[in-house]
């Protein structure tokens, strides 16, 4: 086996491994733009009074605010999310 061949060969397997990694990031994309969606959506008010789902609802939120606007914006997109904007009554 040559140097070039080897060379073919390694880079064969890194673009097959970026494929990979890119094919994972969407399916990360679109799972961080559903609980955007979920959070988005969630009423306080209506949320049970249960220590741990107010814990794991405040733990979400504060991952996805943590997010770059970049990444939170790919993540929203993935999903098709649009929020309405109108203010509230």
């Amino acid at each position: 086996m040559t140097v070039h061949t080897l060379e073919e060969g390694e880079i064969g397997l890194l673009r097959k491994e970026i494929e990979m990694l890119m094919g994972e990031r969407q399916r990360l994309l679109q799972v961080v733009g559903a609980a955007a969606v979920l959070v988005a959506n969630l009423d306080s008010d209506t949320l049970p009074e249960d220590e741990d789902t107010i814990d794991a609802a405040e733990m979400l939120a504060e991952q996805l605010n943590s997010l770059q606007e970049e990444t939170l914006k790919d993540a929203l997109e993935s999903v098709r999310a649009e929020f309405d904007n109108r203010p509230e009554s």
